[in-house]
């Protein structure tokens, strides 16, 4: 597991030393040869892997597991409270559900600038094929998006041992110009940090915003937590991962102190003329490596959304049998690539996407810091004070990366932030429409004993009628509708309500709640957790174990569809129920969803108006 992780949820984190040292020196103009700025830059990164990842998401942010699901929007899921909630918890998930927005912002630069970085080192040996860096990069996007639907799994046993080579890679290359300049590692001590400060304060704080590249990455490997564990992932970082990343940004250090011209890609200085071309061959793995945390992460994050009703429902693939967490989005696949090859062509340069890669990430961490706050403090019972010692300085220095970031935003910072509004009044609306329309479905209905009592003479047919309707206790309107026309009840009729837990996975025992309406007809309360794959059928299947007959290839089953259009009806703005409605028209079938066999679903239409 610890090998599949390596392969998975570092490759973001693991290819920054490509491109962040350079972005540091080269994007405001600092004097490589300046050995206060060389030292200061090695200081800074150094305290923010360990401050950031070491401290803060390894140590604290990665307890924060929803029954061992990560990422943002697993840990917003923990704060939801059962009831309505107090308006400042309503913040608090409305701050949750933008940085899920901005992480997928994030899963396009991250491929894109990745792949490019590791791509343009082929100019260190030739000029050549300048021309074909980016047909090259945009061949290599399109091969690893291709190979997504082997599962995460799979990649993960292919791409782990060639991350294992990288970083050893990267250990050795730092280690070898350490070893020239030794003193290059009394950069541990944070005053170097200080004295570049105060060198240049303002130049300084703005170099912050591309100090922040080497913990780029921080985040994925939070959302990505439910793929392979906590354990696996604490035991790769601090016994490899992060040795070799410090070992080869102090040796980038030594080496511009030696040669300041090297700051321009310092990681392919390091080694000898011969060995540029290799490294560039296993730098392009590296990335391509890279991209995989951000697109696992991006497919887990749009399984829990889905699940907990912020997207529209679309097909979901389960990889792999033994991890659950383990899942393919064809949809989310596609765009992601489309996105990822149009950023490529349109910045066509990494040195050009840098500008844009930062805002999200800086974003996303500031507001994990402020929800592990109110989770801290709401649900695990910690005092203020205490929340407040630990997050108000993570929360200051994420401020701070942020603030040094905010000058990206004219120069391609605000292609991640659009990005994510877009998404953002997509997940608000989709969720306002679904309230709405099952206000207006629910609306005058009748409990499910008072229609059953006024039909207690209807003929009995064989064989059982599965009616899915969330609203236990009421009639399903595909019920009423049967009595009124057809005058016939099964003899066995099934009420079955789906819903999701705010938990990834529901405990099997706890699956199924069955209560008796009168004899023949039950209620069905059915628990899947928002990372668990809703299978209805494998779920009633059980009821046979406490005595109840249920054959499922002879089960009909009833579900609503709804003709959902735009009116005058008050509730929302027309721009946002239009945009519902597409929504709406676009979402996975609920038969598909819920893995009812196809030719048992018997559909009732209904015209709803928003």
């Amino acid at each position: 597991m610890a090998l599949g992780a390596l392969g998975i949820v570092y490759g973001d984190i693991g290819t920054s030393p490509l491109y962040a040292f350079r972005e540091a020196f080269e994007e405001h103009h600092l004097d490589a040869s300046n050995a206060v700025y060389a030292m200061g830059v090695a200081s800074l990164a150094f305290w923010a892997l360990i401050i950031i990842i070491s401290v803060k998401y390894l140590m604290f942010v990665m307890r924060a597991d929803n029954h061992g699901e990560g990422g943002i929007l697993a840990l917003t899921a923990m704060i939801m409270p059962k009831g309505e909630g107090s308006r400042k918890i309503g913040v608090a998930i409305l701050l949750g559900i933008f940085g899920t927005a901005l992480l997928y912002g994030d899963g396009l630069i991250t491929p894109a600038i990745s792949v490019l970085s590791a791509v343009e080192g082929v100019k260190e040996s030739t000029t050549a094929l300048d021309s074909f860096i980016i047909p090259i990069a945009v061949v290599i996007l399109a091969v690893l998006f291709l190979a997504q639907k082997r599962g995460t799994g799979g990649i993960g046993r292919v791409f782990g041992p060639i991350m294992l080579v990288w970083f050893t890679t990267l250990a050795g290359l730092g280690l070898n110009q350490v070893a020239q300049r030794p003193s290059v590692l009394k950069a541990a001590n944070p005053m170097y940090a200080v004295d570049f400060f105060a060198e240049s304060p303002m130049k300084s704080f703005l170099t912050l915003g591309s100090i922040f590249l080497v913990v780029t990455g921080g985040e994925a490997l939070y959302a990505d937590m439910g793929h392979f564990g906590r354990r696996p992932i604490q035991i790769t970082w601090y016994f490899l991962v992060l040795p070799a990343l410090l070992l080869n940004y102090f040796g980038q250090a030594a080496l511009i102190l030696g040669d300041p011209e090297a700051v321009e890609r310092p990681l392919f200085k390091m080694v000898p003329e011969w060995g540029v071309l290799p490294l560039v061959l296993l730098a392009t793995m590296a990335t391509v490596i890279a991209s995989q945390a951000l697109i696992s992460g991006a497919f887990s994050l749009t399984v829990q959304a889905v699940q907990l009703d912020y997207l529209p429902r679309v097909k979901i693939q389960h990889t792999s049998s033994a991890h659950r967490g383990q899942v393919y989005v064809p949809l989310v696949n596609w765009l992601l690539m489309i996105g990822c090859i149009g950023l490529v062509i349109t910045f066509q340069t990494s040195k050009n996407l840098a500008a844009a890669y930062g805002i999200a990430v800086t974003t996303t961490m500031a507001i994990t810091t402020m929800l592990f706050y109110v989770l801290a403090v709401n649900k695990w019972g910690w005092s203020k004070p205490k929340a407040l010692a630990l997050c108000l300085p993570g929360l200051a220095i994420d401020f701070a990366f942020l603030g040094a970031n905010i000058p990206k935003i004219p120069h391609g910072g605000w292609f991640p932030l659009l990005v994510a509004v877009a998404l953002l009044v997509q997940m608000w609306t989709w969720r306002r429409g679904r309230k709405l329309v099952a206000e207006r479905i629910h609306r005058g209905e009748r409990p499910i004993v008072e229609v059953l009592d006024e039909n207690f003479d209807v003929a009995r047919v064989a064989g059982t009628a599965v009616f899915m309707f969330k609203d236990l206790g009421k009639a399903p309107p595909a019920l009423v509708n049967n009595l009124k026309h057809n005058k016939v009840l099964h003899k066995c009729t099934l009420i079955v309500a789906v819903r999701t837990a705010e938990v990834p996975r529901v405990d099997p025992s706890e699956r199924v709640k069955l209560s008796k309406v009168e004899p023949g007809v039950f209620e069905i309360l059915l628990s899947f957790g928002f990372m668990e794959e809703p299978d209805v059928v494998a779920a009633l299947s059980t009821i046979e174990e406490r005595g109840y007959e249920f054959e499922p290839t002879t089960a009909t089953f009833f579900l609503g569809h709804e003709s959902v259009v735009s009116g005058k009806a008050p509730g929302m703005h027309p721009w946002a129920e239009h945009l519902f409605v597409l929504l709406n028209r676009g979402a996975d079938s609920a038969g598909r969803f819920f893995n009812l066999p196809k030719d048992q679903i018997f559909e009732v239409g209904s015209h709803v108006e928003i």
